[in-house]
């Protein structure tokens, strides 16, 4: 697939989840790399995204399978000395309710402070467990839908005082073999 011109904020979130999908198919089929199945996921979602016949997933299923998973760090998968973290944090808008909460260990916690989460972890050299990565990306999208950002350019946002920072949105992801799709499957691996 051709490089894709990407330009407003709502294109740079939609082709970030369909690199999520296409990753997560990669990881559902315990792939070591991508192939030309993967691609196609994410090109026929990603236009679909753009042309309104496809849409996200609400934010329901992420909260299934926080509950599944159970109270343990969602960035390190330890069990010790939990509290909850503010994926959004909310010193910059993040509100403080489920949908924007998850499981962190102190350590974790006091180390994203109050770092964007893509950027804590692109600091650390880590890469996010895929759900929680689409928590954020939903979270991202929700949020500009709601400040009506969506349609704006990319480079305007930038500038702006927003509770993630769109320069980290992930567009590429490591190869499958790299890639887990929640915390607790980093222990099987």
């Amino acid at each position: 697939m051709a490089k894709q011109k990407i330009e407003t904020i709502k294109e740079l979130i939609y082709y970030s989840y369909a690199n999520l999908a296409m990753a997560h198919t990669a990881v559902d089929r315990k792939q070591d790399k991508y192939e030309k199945f993967n691609f196609m996921i994410r090109a026929k979602l990603f236009k679909g995204l753009k042309d309104g016949t496809m849409n996200m997933r609400t934010i329901f299923d992420d909260e299934k399978i926080k509950l599944q998973i159970g109270q343990v760090c969602n960035y390190c998968g330890s069990n010790e000395r939990l509290a909850l973290d503010h994926i959004f944090p909310q010193k910059y808008g993040g509100k403080d309710d489920a949908e924007n909460l998850i499981f962190a260990c102190r350590v974790c916690n006091s180390s994203k402070g109050k770092k964007d989460l893509m950027e804590w972890m692109n600091f650390k050299g880590q890469f996010l467990p895929l759900m929680i990565i689409r928590r954020y990306l939903k979270l991202t999208f929700n949020y500009c839908n709601t400040h009506n950002l969506l349609d704006k350019n990319i480079e305007d946002l930038k500038t702006m005082e927003l509770p993630f920072k769109i320069e980290f949105l992930p567009t590429e992801f490591p190869k499958p073999n790299e890639l887990v799709l929640n915390i607790t499957e980093k222990e099987n691996v």
